[in-house]
């Protein structure tokens, strides 16, 4: 077998006990691997509770994994989050995913919960299930410190072991796991951290294929202007957003009263590479490195940290931001929902956090103590608590990125379609509504937006199961990663085919959230966004979304996708008709 190895471990924490099973071959060329795998995997167990013993936390990595393809040293962590009730993957890079694989894993899908704090070490035909107590308590750094000489390390810090409802889980490199709660899954089974190692290699089928189809890929990453471009992510990283924002007019401001911050060239991209010395960094392998770390190695905050933790708090202390984004990672927390749950309780509190005042709120919410013990809900929850279910600024409990819906129709749209909640990611519509120049008209119509909605959610998918970094695709496109999908595995891809797998895995994803009493009525932007206009100016007018046309364009994706107007399926049997 090439590209895939074919073999997962399941670990019973419960029990103590391990076993490796074949993967179906069919299962493999029809879900790839990574999101897809994991969502098939969820197949008898996505109507658990997110803390039920007998819940996945799944690890799968994708055919791609191991190779010299650009940018697919990644791996995705499939559950159901305890913050949404969704199904949820996460996707990171980094040389955890590079040594699953090398291990001579395409899945680790680790099952119930241990008595006591335990540690998993995972080695070819070696699994060890490692006791944690001296760990339980630490941070990550200190976490990291004491496994390394292991291998690579995916852990928790005290906000999974508390149960945070927004707990990440972190590589050891800095890479999160992040949105979503997956860490406090992990913590609910009592395993603090995975050690993975290993020294294989997957079999390339045609390696003479491979390496044109790998060069056609750096040919075009090497002439997008938006990757190695002058202001592009690899000089600048994500941050080199924030400028664009504010000139788009669509930057979350205090809790998204407003769109436009005056301070936010604070936090830009260039003013972090000046003030911090910024250093080009990022996942293994790849040769975007589109992470900025400080000279002593400590990551800098990507562009939904310091806009969150920035305009959206009303704090423009770069410092502040920096700070804030270190005891998240330190601590395990998802830096875009701590940071829009900080929002929500100061909108509600009439005034937001000072920037002096984050670092203790953030360790509360890590330890919930004190304010933390409901800020640890997130916002949906906690503006609940206090009366003011309106001020969470959430899709399916899922606090929205640092792109206001006002400014981008498209986005609005698929903050709702998304099966995981409010994400940027499972569509992501930044290229066509957002980086386009001259500034695109059509951002401000939804004419259209439900077909480009749903292909793109469809070409994502198949990205996230590959698993490969979407920042590839400012470059290349589906037809270069077909290729080589089919140099790779030997089997023939094309850009169709892994379309309709995207589809499939889309759909899946859309029939558990059904099951799970998910609908229409849960795929609907909070009311702020109806009914108050944003902050105009520059020639660029901010309004309020007309309801009637999102409704009306809602009711075309759901068309599209062959669901009914609940946004639902009438077939009870989809599952039973999919591979």
């Amino acid at each position: 077998m090439n590209g895939w190895t074919g073999r997962i471990l399941r670990v019973d924490l419960t029990n103590g006990t391990s076993c490796y099973e074949e993967i179906p071959q069919p299962l493999l060329e029809e879900y790839l691997g990574g999101r897809g795998l994991g969502v098939r995997l969820m197949r008898d167990y996505f109507r658990l509770d997110p803390f039920d013993p007998a819940m996945p936390l799944i690890f799968a990595v994708g055919p791609l994994c191991g190779t010299s393809a650009p940018t697919a040293a990644r791996l995705s962590v499939v559950s159901r989050s305890p913050l949404t009730g969704t199904i949820y993957d996460c996707s990171a890079g980094g040389r955890f995913a590079w040594r699953l694989k090398a291990a001579g894993l395409d899945v680790l899908f680790i099952t119930g919960k241990s008595a006591t704090p335990v540690s998993l070490s995972v080695g070819p035909e070696r699994v060890e299930i490692l006791p944690a107590e001296q760990l339980w308590g630490s941070d990550i750094p200190a976490t990291v410190a004491s496994l390394k000489h292991l291998g690579s390390i995916a852990a928790i810090g005290p906000a999974g072991e508390n149960g945070v409802l927004f707990a990440n889980i972190m590589m050891g490199e800095g890479n999160s796991v992040g949105r979503g709660g997956l860490g406090a899954v992990m913590g609910a089974k009592g395993l603090k951290a995975v050690v993975v190692n290993g020294g294989g290699r997957p079999g390339i089928a045609d390696p003479v294929r491979f390496d044109k189809a790998r060069a056609d890929v750096m040919r075009l990453f090497n002439a997008s202007p938006v990757i190695f471009g002058a202001l592009g992510i690899a000089q600048f990283g994500t941050p080199v957003l924030v400028d664009l924002m504010a000139q788009r007019r669509m930057a979350p401001t205090q809790n998204f009263r407003k769109t436009f911050f005056k301070h936010s060239g604070n936090y830009s991209g260039p003013a972090i590479k000046e003030a911090c010395d910024a250093r080009k960094d990022g996942c293994y392998g790849c040769p975007i490195q589109c992470k900025k770390s400080m000279p002593d190695g400590t990551p800098l905050p990507e562009y939904e940290t310091v806009s969150h933790f920035g305009a959206l708090n009303n704090i423009d202390s770069l410092a502040a931001i920096l700070r804030s984004n270190t005891i998240c990672n330190d601590l395990g927390l998802d830096t875009i929902t701590a940071a829009a749950t900080l929002s929500a309780w100061g909108e509600i509190r009439g005034r937001f956090p000072s920037a002096g005042e984050l670092p203790g709120l953030l360790e509360d919410m890590a330890l919930r103590r004190g304010p933390g013990q409901l800020l640890a809900l997130g916002s949906r929850r906690m503006t609940e608590e206090l009366g003011r279910p309106e001020l969470s600024m959430s899709v399916k409990s899922l606090e929205l990125p640092a792109y206001d819906p006002r400014g981008a129709y498209g986005m609005a749209l698929a903050y709702c379609t998304s099966s995981r909640g409010g994400c940027h990611l499972r569509a992501y519509p930044i290229s066509h509504e957002i980086l386009r120049k001259p500034v695109p008209t059509d951002r401000f119509s939804f004419s259209g937006k439900a077909r480009i909605i749903t292909i793109a959610e469809d070409t994502n998918a198949a990205v996230d199961s590959l698993v490969a970094c979407k920042f590839s695709f400012f470059g290349a496109s589906l037809e270069e990663y077909a290729e080589l999908l089919s140099a790779t595995t030997g089997i023939g891809y094309s850009p169709q085919r892994l379309k309709e797998i995207g589809k499939r895995i889309v759909l899946t994803e859309r029939f558990y959230n059904c099951c799970n009493a998910f609908s229409r009525k849960d795929d609907i932007l909070p009311e702020r966004f109806f009914g108050e206009s944003g902050s105009s100016g520059d020639g660029i007018e901010i309004l309020p979304i007309d309801r009637q046309r999102f409704e009306e364009e809602l009711d075309k994706y759901y068309r599209i996708r062959g669901l009914n107007p609940d946004g639902c399926f009438d077939d009870a049997g989809f599952l039973d008709k999919q591979p």
